[in-house]
């Protein structure tokens, strides 16, 4: 109701603008009276119907000398919502979070993490990005349905976003946040099948799929709102901090080299007959694991996980 009465109140002020200016668009230039009216010098002549060249003070000086007093009215104050429209912006927005440099980079450095090293700042960045689109509640709900995706078609797509979020981050900071665009666009995608050979996708799946792409542009928008207002830096600092908090051992994380080397002792100790077709070679295993994990598929990860050895 509020907005349908401003917007019939300013298609009422543009009309009568309008009425105004067609009648002082015909009207003839009439200098002889700007004796009568005791018009300034510059008076161009015109005097339009909507005011009076020589302003409204003339008009009480004229009443004046004829006796007529009359209290010159102050302009009624605006309302505060309307007042905050006109007041002057502040240069630089207010921070999201307020000594988050200091804060971040002390709790990262406890952590294991070296904020003062680029590459680590960066990759444990895209490691809390991935990890906040797959770590959360809606996508919870999708994976106990029947045709939710598996924990190796999660963790394959969690690779896979990394390197999206890494691309991106890089991106980003060189032509401005906007350029997180391109790793919302692939992390909800309703139609891109995931990871790994993995033949899910969300539009096929049952549960809260919508939460769960509002929650990934959600995180992407508080991103980028940080980039432009703290700046590249922090953005980081704070996304690698979400990485410390949800995933600690997610690839691209510099626990994830420990996170192998437990692994493969462990495949080490199997009998090889036991293990899947793709694990079976374990130089390549643990050269996919290093570098490229969801080049291994998402079978050979579902067996990872369901054994518990992807940390």
């Amino acid at each position: 109701m509020l907005l349908d009465s401003a917007v019939i109140t300013a298609r009422g002020a543009v009309a009568d603008r309008l009425a105004y200016h067609l009648i002082n668009e015909v009207q003839p230039d009439e200098s002889e009276m700007c004796e009568e009216l005791e018009c300034p010098e510059d008076c161009s002549g015109r005097h339009d119907a909507s005011h009076v060249d020589c302003g409204p003070d003339a008009i009480f000086e004229d009443l004046l000398r004829h006796g007529v007093t009359v209290e010159e009215p102050d302009p009624a104050p605006l309302s505060p919502q309307f007042a905050a429209l006109f007041a002057p912006r502040s240069e630089e927005p207010a921070p999201l979070f307020p000594g988050l440099e200091e804060q971040a980079s002390a709790a990262l450095a406890q952590l294991g993490i070296d904020p003062d090293d680029p590459e680590v700042l960066l990759s444990a960045a895209a490691a809390g990005l991935a990890a906040e689109a797959l770590l959360n509640e809606p996508l919870d709900a999708i994976r106990t349905a029947p045709d939710g995706p598996s924990a190796g078609e999660v963790f394959a797509q969690g690779v896979d976003l990394y390197r999206r979020a890494r691309k991106a981050l890089v991106a980003a900071r060189d032509g401005g946040p906007e350029r997180l665009d391109a790793f919302t666009a692939v992390a909800s995608d309703l139609d891109l099948p995931w990871a790994g050979g993995s033949r899910f996708t969300l539009r096929a799946a049952s549960g809260p799929v919508s939460d769960f792409v509002r929650h990934i542009d959600e995180q992407a928008y508080m991103t980028k709102e940080l980039m432009r207002r703290q700046g590249w830096r922090n953005a980081l600092l704070h996304r690698a901090f979400t990485a410390v908090l949800k995933d600690t051992h997610h690839f691209g994380m510099p626990d994830w080299p420990a996170v192998v080397d437990a692994a493969m002792e462990h495949l080490a100790s199997l009998d090889r007959s036991s293990l899947p077709p793709g694990l079976t070679d374990l130089r390549t295993v643990e050269t996919a694991l290093l570098q490229k994990p969801d080049r291994l598929g998402v079978d050979a990860l579902e067996w990872l996980a369901r054994h518990a050895l992807l940390g």
